[in-house]
């Protein structure tokens, strides 16, 4: 299947068309049965599962089984969880125990866990139904979303393009509307970067603030767990949920947890102030992406939104610094398998790993040393401004064709140069919100990264609610 046209359907027609919290409600309300719901996305598993491979485990006969559960329970008057009888998914590296996760790759290809992640864990207590396991990225170690185990993940929006990565599954599950929303991680960009070429809001929250644990590791100073959602405020419902101090991961913060959803809802961002750094984040920005990113700064004005334009430090530096970061401690934990079955990795991977391994002491120690000063560097430059507006990604989804480095060896310079626009927010460990902007050329969708202060979850959500309910992009759909 080549360019899928996108066109406006009501809600009502079709169940997996509604919204995460708008789902909740019905079930709740008993305007509609969980048991509806998870066969609606069901058949929206059996039309664009062959078409975009979203899934590598589904978890049909299960997930009815719990359904039906759901719906006794809300006749008998039971109390309900926040998620009760809505059907999500997660990425093939959050574990469950009993059962496979093979983190995209084939050396763990029929590993099972022993113990459940936590984010799982946390969204099983409040009734959410897990439909199944995501396709990945190897070792979510990409950004494109090709996989040359499972096969590549496609875009919904146009199959001959990638979904971004690592969370490629991720994002084409839920922009096919297979799924409510997902799980995702995000390590230099792995939720942002897919939900800005998928049409999809995306949190990537301060680091500490969602626990990791047992999640797959790739990068214990800048891994992120965050949701992936067609709305704010179902990303912000989740968020609520995943967020918190988890005495399993000692790196989780005992910062109070934010009113996420009465933030996306709150319908106001007068007054509030803007940064746009120009530097680095436009430079390479394409026409159409600009043009599309300049009419959501516009929108936002109107809502009340001041508009300033700020210096940021070196993000060159920052970036950079992040690189090696993330590449010494991914060798590291991949050290024991490369040296006993380097040939099970994808090319990408063992190519990414095999530059790490060259990386010396110093580089790390210095990546680790300097990041506090980047932090502060990077707050000082935003003033008094409420958070940073910034594009995700430098251009709208490109082919799977011309991003396959297997195929393509010479592809690799693009490919790098993907989450340039991400890799420096993980470095610094701040929030960011990826929102829908709009549509260009082909109907491929453009967003923007919403750049907070530590654990400024709320404020986030409050400008990306108030602009989604400006410029309703989650209405389209792909078919």
């Amino acid at each position: 299947m080549k360019k899928t046209v996108a066109k406006k359907k009501t809600p009502a027609a079709d169940l997996a068309l509604m919204g995460l919290a708008e789902a909740v409600r019905a079930v709740a309300q008993g305007k509609v049965t969980s048991q509806a719901l998870t066969e609606a996305c069901l058949a929206r598993i059996a039309d664009w599962q062959p078409r975009v491979n979203a899934f590598l485990q589904i978890e049909a006969e299960a997930a009815l089984k719990a359904a039906k559960a759901v719906d006794r329970a809300r006749k008998r008057g039971a109390a309900l969880g926040r998620l009760a009888g809505v059907p999500l998914a997660h990425k093939d590296m959050f574990y469950r125990a009993g059962k496979q996760s093979s983190c995209g790759s084939a050396i763990r290809r029929h590993w099972k866990a022993t113990e459940t992640a936590t984010a799982l864990q946390r969204l099983d207590a409040e009734g959410a139904l897990d439909l199944g396991r995501l396709n990945m990225a190897e070792f979510a170690f990409n950004p494109t979303g090709h996989n040359v185990h499972y096969g590549h993940a496609r875009n919904p929006w146009n199959t001959d393009r990638i979904t971004g990565g690592s969370s490629s599954g991720s994002a084409a599950a839920v922009a096919a509307r297979m799924v409510f929303g997902a799980l995702g991680s995000d390590t230099g960009g792995s939720i942002r970067q897919p939900s800005h070429y998928c049409a999809l809001v995306g949190m990537k929250p301060t680091w500490g603030r969602v626990s990791r644990a047992n999640a797959m590791p790739l990068s214990y100073s800048l891994d992120t767990v965050g949701p992936m959602t067609r709305r704010v405020e179902d990303n912000a419902l989740l968020m609520e949920i995943l967020a918190g101090a988890d005495p399993q991961d000692p790196t989780t913060s005992h910062e109070a947890v934010g009113q996420y959803v009465a933030a996306a809802k709150s319908g106001s961002v007068r007054g509030l102030k803007l940064a746009v750094p120009r530097r680095y984040f436009w430079d390479k920005l394409n026409k159409p992406s600009a043009e599309c990113l300049e009419a959501a700064l516009k929108t936002l004005s109107k809502l009340g939104v001041k508009i300033v334009e700020i210096t940021p430090p070196d993000m060159e530096m920052i970036t950079a610094a992040g690189m090696v970061m993330v590449s010494a401690e991914t060798a590291a934990l991949h050290a024991p398998w490369m040296r006993t079955r380097p040939h099970l990795y994808g090319d990408l991977a063992r190519m990414r790993l095999e530059n790490g391994l060259a990386l010396s002491a110093v580089d790390y120690i210095d990546s680790q040393r300097w990041r506090g000063e980047a932090i502060a560097a990077f707050l000082k430059s935003m003033g008094d401004a409420d958070a940073v507006f910034a594009p995700v990604a430098d251009r709208p989804a490109l082919g799977i064709k011309e991003t396959d480095v297997a195929d393509r060896p010479e592809a690799g310079k693009v490919v790098a140069t993907l989450t340039r626009l991400n890799r420096p927010i993980n470095y610094l460990g701040l929030p960011s919100l990826a929102v829908p902007a709009g549509f260009v050329r082909g109907q491929l969708p453009v967003g923007f990264q919403l750049i907070g202060r530590p654990f400024a979850e709320a404020m986030l959500y409050r400008f990306g609610g108030s602009y989604e309910a400006a410029q309703p992009i989650w209405q389209t759909a792909p078919t």
